[in-house]
């Protein structure tokens, strides 16, 4: 096979077409291909462009490749191939904490190899954990062990599920992510789409499925079962699990994928000595304008095309007082959600369904911040969170209202008494006020500055009447715990801390990936097969 890159045509070409532009490409026609990756160019609005990525199948692959340019090469391998099986016999059973991405496609991968893991989480079944978020969103009633952030599927099945990202892929781990979220019934575009997306009602259907498969495979689960200490031996080796019941399980393997919010669980292991570090986060706001007025600005008079769907953004501005001030998980066509998971302390965060056909556009509107900005050690980036979610509390009322204000009234520096045109989607509900008072007032400057800066790139961006909601805080992890080469803990062995929560990644496909990489030390460690991948790719067959 061949990987021919930019075939480039209209948005609305016959379908025809394709076949037509690979034969020019190719000088011959080919005898098959599959699209790998279909993207758009509406950098002009007036004329946007489909550009695919084609895997095709000819008769004299060395001729072609002689004379095809830099836009064609051999096709990559893409499957996935199993680094270690379980040996026949094994007693010992890892555990993974966490049902996240991260944990969940450690877990899928361990079960596919024959280790029989034993998955934990704190929170409920997604179903049940679906039920207590609505509790917060309609009635302001918060269950501390149940909600956006905690439960099965982890923070990231209440949200856009995007399913795209920039981090290095040599193995092509994401392909296998992206292959079982279609077994477990996403939509086959996200296989070839180049910003594919699932949300958050088909994310719910699918961590059952994939639930499903795991236990199939003699993989357990137990929810409501939160970690709250380890057994480490006196060789700094974990040797055991300890849950808030007492319960002790024995393992010498236990995979951390807790999650950026598991506050208590970083105290926890900070206090057992377990290496971790602070690390850079960013704290916003959630801006809210018409997603008619961002399909209009991107795609001019293409908006709406059933191709294109609705427009989203990526914005970045860098402030004269050397903050960087970025659009954060936008969600197009969703809304802004409740997010918190302490009592007295409010966050939100972006959602949004498969569709995308709600009225507004959100994302995150946030500075970079790193551990200067809040000093005293590995934790002091929980502390620093937790200040500004209780100022954003008492600015809502004290009742998980959200704190608001007009973009206009923002960049005036006054306080809103009333929301004009744009409708906020917070439930369970907003209140008017200034929201300086719920930001260090370095991340004001540097959000003042930026709006108009952004309006430059998509007029009408600082509408008077946009809204925004405070406040965005849970971007990333605010530590890092530290981990070798092999995965593994560099104060623990036999730890395997993982995804976004332990620093490693930052949205559902980097956590799933790491996921896999994590899982694959894991299994390598419980064979003796040596440090991860030094030994090459082996079974293409999982293990069932």
């Amino acid at each position: 096979m061949l990987r021919l890159h930019e075939i480039r045509l209209p948005l609305d070409h016959p379908p025809e077409a394709l076949q037509a532009a690979l034969t020019e490409r190719l000088g011959a026609p080919a005898l098959g291909f599959t699209v790998v990756r279909r993207g758009y160019d509406a950098r002009n609005p007036r004329r946007i462009i489909l550009s695919y990525t084609l895997d095709v199948e000819v008769d004299d692959e060395a001729a072609l490749l002689a004379r095809g340019g830099p836009a064609m090469r051999q096709a990559p391998d893409m499957r996935y191939r199993f680094v270690a099986a379980a040996p026949e016999g094994l007693e010992e059973r890892p555990v993974v904490v966490g049902t996240g991405p991260c944990g969940l496609f450690a877990g899928l991968i361990l079960a596919q190899s024959g280790f029989r893991p034993i998955i934990l989480d704190r929170g409920k079944q997604v179903r049940e954990r679906t039920k207590d978020t609505w509790d917060l969103w309609r009635r302001g009633i918060l269950h501390p062990e149940s909600n956006v952030q905690f439960g099965e599927g982890g923070a990231g099945t209440f949200s856009d599920g995007k399913l795209h990202s920039q981090i290095r892929d040599p193995f092509f781990f994401g392909r296998k992510v992206l292959e079982e979220f279609v077994k477990a019934g996403a939509p086959e575009e996200i296989l070839y789409v180049s910003k594919p997306h699932i949300g958050t009602f088909r994310l719910v259907q699918m961590v059952e499925a994939m639930r499903d498969t795991i236990e199939g495979l003699g993989g357990e689960y137990r929810f409501g079962h939160r970690v709250d200490g380890l057994e480490i031996d006196e060789a700094r080796r974990v040797s055991g699990v300890v849950l808030q019941t007492g319960e002790r399980i024995a393992t010498r393997h236990v995979v951390l994928a807790i999650g950026h919010s598991a506050r208590d669980t970083f105290e926890m292991l900070h206090a057992q000595g377990v290496a971790m570090t602070a690390k850079p986060f960013s704290i916003g706001v959630r801006i809210e304008h018409p997603q008619s007025l961002i399909d209009a600005q991107r795609f001019g008079p293409h908006a709406g095309h059933p191709m294109l769907g609705a427009a989203d953004y990526r914005l970045v501005h860098h402030a004269k007082n050397g903050r960087s001030v970025y659009s954060f998980c936008m969600c197009p066509g969703g809304t802004v959600v409740a997010a918190a998971s302490e009592e007295g302390r409010l966050v939100t965060n972006g959602m949004s369904q498969y569709s995308r056909n709600e009225r507004n556009a959100n994302a995150g509107i946030v500075v970079g911040i790193t551990p200067e900005d809040y000093p005293g050690g590995p934790l002091a980036g929980i502390a620093f969170q937790r200040h500004w979610e209780e100022r954003a509390f008492l600015a809502g009322g004290s009742t998980y209202a959200a704190p608001a204000q007009r973009v206009g009234d923002f960049l005036a520096g006054r306080a809103s008494t009333h929301l004009g045109e744009v409708a906020p989607s917070y439930r369970p509900g907003v209140t008017p006020t200034d929201l300086s008072t719920c930001l260090p007032d370095f991340a004001v400057a540097a959000i003042r500055e930026a709006l108009p800066a952004f309006d430059r790139d998509i007029p009408g961006f600082s509408l008077g009447d946009a809204v925004m909601t405070g406040v965005e805080t849970r971007t990333s992890s605010p530590v890092r715990i530290e981990r070798g080469e092999d995965c593994q803990s560099l104060s623990v062995a036999g730890l395997f801390p993982a995804g976004e929560g332990a620093g490693y990644a930052g949205g559902i496909l980097s956590a799933a990936v790491d996921g896999i990489r994590v899982a694959e030390a894991v299994a390598l460690a419980m064979t003796d097969g040596g440090p991860v991948r030094s030994s090459g790719r082996h079974s293409e067959t999982p293990i069932y």
